[in-house]
C-alpha cells in the first residue's frame, strides 16, 4: 500500500516518528533502566513481527540474513544504545537531536566513494547552513553533561551513517516487515549480555517502564524505522538524511508539550537554519532520486 503514498508524507511521516525517539530515550532514563527498556523494546517488536519472519524464512538467504543482521547492529543497537546512554547521562532530548543531525554532512561526505551519489553544490550549502543552525542550537544549550556524554552521542550518529549506507549500498529484496524483524532480533540479542550485566530490577507492573516500551515499539522502532527504510528505498541517502536536520524542532515541540522543557532563543534561532538547510539540501532530480532507487523498491 505504501507504494501509491507520496514520497514527501512518508518523509513527513518520517520526521515525526523519527523524532519520538528523543522522548522515548527521556522517558527510558527516568525508569529503573533504560537498557531493560532498550531491550524489551526490541523483544517485543521481534515477537510481533516473528510471522512476517517466518512466513519469509523460506526465501530468506544468508547473504540476506547476514546484511540484515548487519544494518540491525549498526543502525539499531549501535546507534540507539549509545544515544540513550549519553541522554541517561545529562544530554538534554533536544541537544541529542541536534547532534544527530550531523547525519547529513557524514552521509554527503561518504555518498560519492561509497555509494557514487552526487552530491550538488546546492546541497553541500544546506548541509552547511544546517550546521550553522546547529553550532547556533548547541552553543546555547549544551547542559550540565559530561564531554563523554557527548561523545557517545556522536559516535551514535555515526554507526546510523555506516549502517545506512551499507543498506542503500546493497540493496536487499527482503520485505520491510520481515527486515525489521530480523533486525530487532538482532539487537535484542545484542542487548542481551548489558542487560544480564545490569543489576536494576524490571517491574513489568510499573507504568512508566511499560510507557516507555509501548513509546519506543509503536512511534521509534515500526514508525521511526519502518519509515526511514521505506524513503531510502524510495529516495537517495542525502536526501534522506537531510531530513533529519527537521527533527530537532520537532523533538523540542514533544519535550514542551511532555516535559515542559523550555526552548531557548539560541535554539529557535538554530532551528531557522536547520529549516532553511532542508529545503537547501532538497534534491532537484526527483523525488525517486536515481533510478536504481526505483528499481529496487519496486522489486521489493
Amino acid at each position: 500500500m505504501t507504494r501509491w503514498l507520496p514520497l514527501l508524507a512518508l518523509e513527513a511521516a518520517l520526521v515525526l516518528a523519527w523524532s519520538s525517539g528523543y522522548i522515548g530515550a527521556r522517558l527510558a532514563a527516568d525508569t529503573s533502566s533504560f537498557i531493560q527498556v532498550l531491550l524489551w523494546r526490541f523483544l517485543v517488536v521481534s515477537l510481533l513481527l516473528l510471522p512476517f519472519v517466518l512466513a519469509y524464512v523460506r526465501r530468506l538467504t544468508l547473504s540476506e540474513l547476514g546484511h540484515q543482521a548487519l544494518v540491525g547492529a549498526l543502525a539499531m543497537f549501535g546507534f540507539l544504545a549509545l544515544g540513550v546512554a549519553a541522554i541517561d547521562l545529562g544530554v538534554p532530548a533536544g541537544t541529542a537531536a541536534l547532534i544527530a543531525a550531523s547525519q547529513p554532512l557524514m552521509t554527503a561526505a561518504l555518498a560519492g566513494p561509497v555509494l557514487g551519489d552526487r552530491v550538488t553544490g546546492r546541497q553541500w550549502i544546506g548541509i552547511g547552513v544546517g550546521l550553522i543552525g546547529i553550532a547556533i542550537a548547541i552553543g546555547g544549550e549544551v547542559g550540565p553533561a559530561p564531554l563523554l556524554a557527548y561523545l557517545l552521542s556522536l559516535t551514535s550518529t555515526l554507526s546510523l551513517v555506516i549502517g545506512t549506507l551499507i543498506a542503500k549500498a546493497r540493496p536487499m529484496p527482503t520485505p520491510l516487515l520481515p527486515a525489521l524483524g530480523l533486525q530487532s532480533v538482532t539487537t535484542a540479542l545484542l542487548l542481551l549480555p548489558i542487560a544480564a550485566l545490569d543489576s536494576a530490577p524490571v517491574d513489568l507492573g510499573d507504568t512508566g517502564f511499560l510507557w516507555a516500551v509501548a513509546w519506543f515499539v509503536i512511534f521509534s522502532t515500526l514508525g521511526g524505522y519502518g519509515f526511514y527504510w521505506l524513503c531510502l528505498r524510495r529516495s537517495s541517502a542525502t536526501r534522506v538524511s537531510s531530513l533529519i536536520y527537521l527533527t530537532p524542532p520537532v523533538t523540542m515541540l514533544w519535550a514542551w508539550a511532555l516535559f515542559g522543557q523550555a526552548v531557548g532563543a539560541s535554539a529557535l534561532i538554530g532551528l531557522l537554519f536547520c529549516f532553511a538547510a532542508v529545503v537547501l539540501a532538497r534534491d532537484r532530480r526527483g523525488p525517486e532520486g536515481e533510478g536504481s532507487c526505483r528499481k529496487v523498491y519496486q522489486r521489493s
